[in-house]
């Protein structure tokens, strides 16, 4: 079979999966170049080569089923760098780049912390744009971490990994000029909305415990004003809906200008605020 015809065969079984046809034909040549190890200007150049249809078939099976793509290519890309991810961990998506700007917008920011860091996509970034600045990163996940270390080392980022939860692995007596987190946000009750790709992530790094999906915003603002030097940043992304009520939780636990930052879809997507008080 040519490898065009192939790349046509593969699109229509994941259109009659349930993915979109856009998607679908660009999946199936991604998924081509991947298994048969082929440059992008190769896969556009050979398409009437032959093409050995055996070592696509278990991808393209396992996208059938609506394994989520990055889990199968084993990276994707993020604020221009192309990131290691594994089932253990939150495949990095676009909206959270918008965290990272607010990060980096923030003024004299030589201490951070990265709270839930999953792939490291955050704290890796920021290390790599901010190479002077000490950045720790935190997560309950050893296999989470074992994948943030992966990027952080590709990358030629230092960035201090710390197993355990929320706030608790960082060091005593230090003070952060910047915490950040894409913490889990998700409802259970939600569970029925979501796709079989989304439901194919890690469930710690989705779901939060509580019914409204904002008991990790409660917790973080309870708890990190004792961890921000004055003028710290505290920013965090949030789901669709959810960024009032986590501007109210911050502004009640002593945060001043805070700040609702929109996404492209113009949704509210990031929650910053400032640590003026004396910890």
């Amino acid at each position: 079979m040519t490898l065009s015809a192939l790349i046509f065969q593969a699109s229509e079984r994941l259109i009659l999966a349930g993915i979109p046809p856009d998607e679908a034909r660009l999946e199936a040549r991604l998924l081509a170049a991947h298994a048969l190890n082929l440059t992008r200007e190769a896969l556009f150049l050979g398409q009437s080569d032959e093409a050995d249809t055996a070592l696509l078939e278990p991808f393209l099976c396992r996208r059938e089923s609506r394994e989520p793509l990055a889990y199968l290519l084993g990276e994707r890309g993020f604020y221009g760098r192309d990131f290691f991810v594994t089932p253990d961990v939150l495949i990095p998506r676009p909206e959270t780049e918008l965290l990272v700007e607010t990060t980096l917008a923030h003024p004299k920011v030589e201490t951070l912390a990265d709270i839930g860091t999953g792939s490291g996509c955050i704290a890796v970034t920021l290390a790599c744009e901010l190479p002077d600045v000490r950045i720790f990163a935190t997560d309950l996940s050893e296999r989470a971490l074992s994948v943030a270390r992966r990027n952080a080392e590709r990358l030629g980022a230092a960035v201090e990994f710390l197993p355990g939860d929320l706030l608790g692995p960082l060091p005593d007596g230090f003070l952060f000029d910047a915490i950040v987190s894409n913490p889990p946000y998700i409802s259970f009750g939600e569970k029925a909305t979501l796709s079989p790709e989304v439901l194919g992530e890690p469930h710690v790094a989705l779901f939060d415990v509580e019914a409204d999906g904002l008991g990790f915003y409660r917790r973080l603002a309870s708890k990190s004003s004792q961890k921000l030097a004055p003028g710290g940043l505290l920013a965090v992304e949030v789901g669709q809906g959810q960024a009032a009520p986590v501007a109210q939780l911050w502004s009640a636990a002593g945060f001043e200008d805070v700040t609702i930052l929109l996404d492209l879809a113009g949704i509210g997507r990031v929650v910053r605020g400032i640590w003026h008080l004396q910890p």
